[in-house]
Order: structure tokens, then C-alpha cells, then sequence
């Protein structure tokens, strides 16, 4: 059954307030509180990961832009507040602005936060100090069950075609597979960038989607002008998915791996002792552009309210045509 607005009380807040089932994933290096901020008064969630902020002093000036931001627009929207915001953490060793970012969070109350690359106990207990909600990236069905053992509240489930570290794992499959044993919350990523797609995610049984790419392309963003138009002129025929950037697997636009003067079609195997998240040095690898495989339909550069628009238009649309 597609979920409703009814199905959505059995989550825990802000979860359930969402009036659209839209998370926006966070993007590396090109979310900032301007785009979390569009997002959340779009009416999706916004996020953005908590090592776009640098250095790491800069970080608690973004959570208070945001915060005093939304707070100020709820105040003067009582009727239509918006959406809560989530920080992503990369719970990585070499990660080691880890205990810091966490710190900052409790310190503001971000309502939902976003855990990648690891799951760990005392990252949930510093969320649930105050109330706040753990959603954590999974691939498989067995690190699903790891996520929820070690106190996460809910999932992500990164399918094939999903924009940064993408699983292999038809959405079909990965979703059928944890709700199986797993009624709480749940977001599904990969190639979603319609509003059809957003219902299709909730037919399958998912309770959100989960949309990167599509934000790339918006004004808010922060990215350079030329990776936006490449999203623009692209399609899933030009994304590369490959280890050798982070040494964990992903997808990537082909142009810029060109640019970059590899052969996208014959690139070197990495191996997982090559990431390295936290630190403040340029990366090698800097201007590789991340990128899902749902890009085809993101055919214009737009404001972030004119895009959750469309999908909430088309996703109204897509309900009607099947009666629902």
C-alpha cells in the first residue's frame, strides 16, 4: 500500500510533519546553509554535511544561520512552517572532526541527523540526548541491520544510480528486502528526480525520497557554473561509477574525469584505505563532479523553490493518473 498522510504518524518527529516526502541529500562540498535553507522553506528537508563547513570554526556560524533563518520564517509563517534541516556526519576514522561537528549539533538541536560510511552508538546517544532523529546510508540489507543494532532511528537506502556512494542493489530489491523486518522510517535513494519517481519510491515502500543530483542544478547550489550546465546537457549514459576517487565506490559525470585527463572508460581500481574525510587540504581529485544516474530530466538551471514546485506538481499529477 502507497503510504498517506496517516501512515506517516507511526514515525518520530519532525519526521512526521513533513507535508511532501522529500528529503534532500547532502551534497559534498556544493550544499550550504542557502541551499538547506531554499530546501527547508521549499518544504523538503535540507541537508548539508557537516565538513562542507571550513574550516571547522565556520561550521557553528552556518547551524546558526539556518536555525535563526527557519526560525524567523516559521515565525512569520505560522500556517506553512518549514521543513526540518539534518546534518550529515561521515562516521569515518579519518574523520576527525567527528566529536567536534556532533558537539555543535546537540549544542543547536539539529533536528535529524544523516550518518555515513559507519554507524556508531555514541554518534545516536549524542542525537537522542534531545530529541533529535538518526538516519544512516546503507547499501545492503546487512549493514541495515547493523544500523538499527547500534540505535539509528531509520535508513537510507542508496540504490543503484544514486549520486556519491552508490550501492549496486536494484531499489526493488534493497527495499523489499529491509521492510521485511523494519516498519520505521525510510528514505530511497537513487535516480529519483521526478515527482512520479517520489511516489514510485513510496509505492515500493519507502516513506521518502531522497534527492541530490536535481539540487546541483539549482541557483542555491554551490557549485561552479560548469558542473551545473554539464547536469544540464547530461544523461545516465555519462555517469561513471567507479572507487578510484575516494577508494569506495560512486557515480560520477564522465566530462569532468575527462577534463581531469583520465579515460573514463578505462579508470584504475582504488581500495577503501584511500579515503580520507575531515581534513582541510585540497583534494587531488577536487574537481571530479559526483552525480546520480536521474540527471536526464533536469534539463534547466532554476531557483530550489521552482524545482520542489515541479516535483510536488508532478507527484500530485502522478497520484490523479493512477486515481489515488
Amino acid at each position: 500500500m502507497i503510504n498517506n498522510e496517516n501512515d506517516m504518524t507511526r514515525l518520530p518527529r519532525p519526521l512526521n510533519t513533513l507535508s511532501f516526502p522529500v528529503i534532500g541529500s547532502p551534497l559534498f562540498i556544493i550544499s550550504n546553509p542557502k541551499l538547506v535553507i531554499a530546501q527547508c522553506i521549499a518544504g523538503v528537508v535540507g541537508s548539508m554535511p557537516a565538513l562542507n563547513a571550513r574550516p571547522a570554526e565556520q561550521f557553528e556560524q552556518w547551524l546558526i544561520e539556518i536555525t535563526c533563518a527557519l526560525d524567523a520564517y516559521n515565525r512569520a509563517n505560522p500556517d506553512r512552517p518549514a521543513a526540518p534541516f539534518a546534518i550529515n556526519q561521515i562516521v569515518h576514522k579519518s574523520n576527525q572532526r567527528l566529536e567536534h561537528d556532533m558537539s555543535l549539533c546537540v549544542k543547536y538541536k539539529v533536528p535529524i541527523i544523516i550518518t555515513s560510511l559507519g554507524a556508531r552508538e555514541d554518534v545516536n546517544a549524542a542525537a537522542h540526548s534531545y530529541g533529535g532523529v538518526v538516519l544512516h546510508d546503507v547499501i545492503n540489507n546487512r549493514h541495515a541491520h547493523k544500523a538499527i543494532e547500534k540505535g539509528a532511528d531509520g535508513l537510507i537506502a542508496v540504490a543503484a544510480g544514486a549520486g556519491g556512494h552508490a550501492g549496486v542493489k536494484s531499489p526493488f530489491a534493497l527495499v523489499q528486502e529491509i521492510r521485511q523486518w523494519f516498519d520505521g522510517p525510510l528514505a530511497l535513494s537513487g535516480a529519483i528526480a521526478t515527482g512520479r519517481a517520489v511516489l514510485a519510491a513510496q509505492a515500493m515502500g519507502a516513506d521518502f525520497a531522497y534527492i541530490g543530483s536535481a539540487f546541483i542544478a539549482t541557483d542555491e547550489a554551490q557549485a561552479s557554473d560548469a558542473y551545473k550546465l554539464a547536469i544540464v546537457a547530461s544523461n545516465s549514459d555519462d555517469i561513471i561509477y567507479t572507487n578510484l576517487f575516494t577508494g569506495v565506490h560512486g557515480n560520477y559525470l564522465a566530462p569532468s574525469i575527462l577534463a581531469a585527463g583520465l579515460d573514463p572508460e578505462h579508470l584504475p581500481e582504488s581500495d577503501p584505505s584511500a579515503m580520507n574525510f575531515g581534513g582541510d587540504k585540497s583534494k587531488a581529485w577536487k574537481d571530479i563532479w559526483g552525480c546520480g544516474q536521474g540527471i536526464g530530466v533536469v534539463t534547466e538551471l532554476q531557483s530550489t523553490a521552482a524545482l520542489v514546485a515541479r516535483l510536488k506538481r508532478e507527484y500530485q499529477q502522478a497520484r490523479a493518473s493512477l486515481s489515488l
